[in-house]
């Protein structure tokens, strides 16, 4: 892919943001290859996405950061600006589902998405020799059920040390204490079902058979120190009905899962995703 660089902001709605940073690009002869926009009429607040040619600017991403803060000052901006040719580091967590966590390293393997992958991370040992194979750093953290603290100390350690830009629990089957939660805000993403109505606890799948529900989905959002009250991301459903099996909800629940969670990791790495509180503006 062509190098690019992509400015992202979000600030207080006003006439004049968008001519302000269009003609800035433009003055340097920047070449525009995307451009999202919008204004939320509740708060007021608007967002921006702009993608642009990296070698169409006579400057590189340092200059364009000095340059541009004049404007974003005069509008009161949250913003910032990444380079395509940049790949982030990402860190997967898994515990003993591998679906998710293949689908990820089969999209990584072919090229599909860009990003790079220092290590997995695991409460369990039964995937080492799957994500091994691949090449990969596999690092299995025990948990004890008397005291996790250790576990969560060795996790926010494992983190710290790859670098990591991003955080993906990919089916990771433990919940994480607030403080490590609230050291990764906006980069912590997480799947589960999601089911109308939604079923809490093990076997949901079977809870759901059991109430014959009609609808089966799973939501990837940011994780907070809230449970599975994070912002969302993306969410998809699959319709079901009285002949399917448990088995079959199970098929289709973890074909699902990892279809959303592709969509919004690939989201979050091509920086479509904006947060607003407890909500997103996600220019897909």
């Amino acid at each position: 892919m062509e190098r690019s660089y992509r400015l992202i902001v979000s600030c207080p709605d006003q006439v004049g943001i968008v001519a302000a940073v269009s003609d800035f690009i433009a003055q340097h002869g920047g070449w525009i290859t995307e451009a999202h926009h919008y204004s939320d009429p509740e708060s007021q607040w608007f967002f921006m996405r702009y993608v642009v040619r990296a070698a169409s600017l006579p400057f590189g991403e340092e200059r364009f950061r000095v340059l541009f803060e004049p404007i974003a000052t005069r509008f009161a901006m949250n913003w910032y600006l990444t380079d395509t040719g940049v790949n982030r580091r990402v860190v997967l967590m898994a515990s003993k589902q591998a679906h998710c966590l293949s689908d990820l390293l089969y999209r990584w393997r072919s090229g599909e998405l860009a990003f790079d992958i220092p290590c997995v991370l695991s409460n369990h040992a039964d995937l080492r020799d799957y994500v091994n194979w691949h090449g990969i750093d596999y690092q299995h953290l025990p948990v004890d059920g008397s005291d996790k603290s250790h576990h969560f100390a060795a996790v926010n350690a494992a983190i710290q040390a790859a670098k990591a830009d991003l955080v993906v629990l990919a089916r990771y089957m433990q919940i994480l204490p607030p403080d490590l939660c609230e050291r990764y805000p906006g980069r912590i993403i997480n799947i589960h079902h999601s089911f109308l109505p939604s079923f809490v606890g093990a076997r949901p799948y079977h809870q759901a058979s059991a109430r014959g529900v009609k609808l089966i989905g799973a939501t990837c959002h940011y994780v907070t120190s809230e449970l599975d009250a994070g912002p969302i991301i993306e969410q998809d459903v699959v319709r079901v009905g009285h002949h399917n099996t448990v088995e079959d909800m199970v098929r289709l629940g973890k074909d699902v899962e990892k279809t959303v969670l592709a969509r919004g990791v690939r989201y979050h790495l091509e920086d479509r995703v904006l947060l607003h509180g407890n909500k997103t503006v996600v220019f897909a």
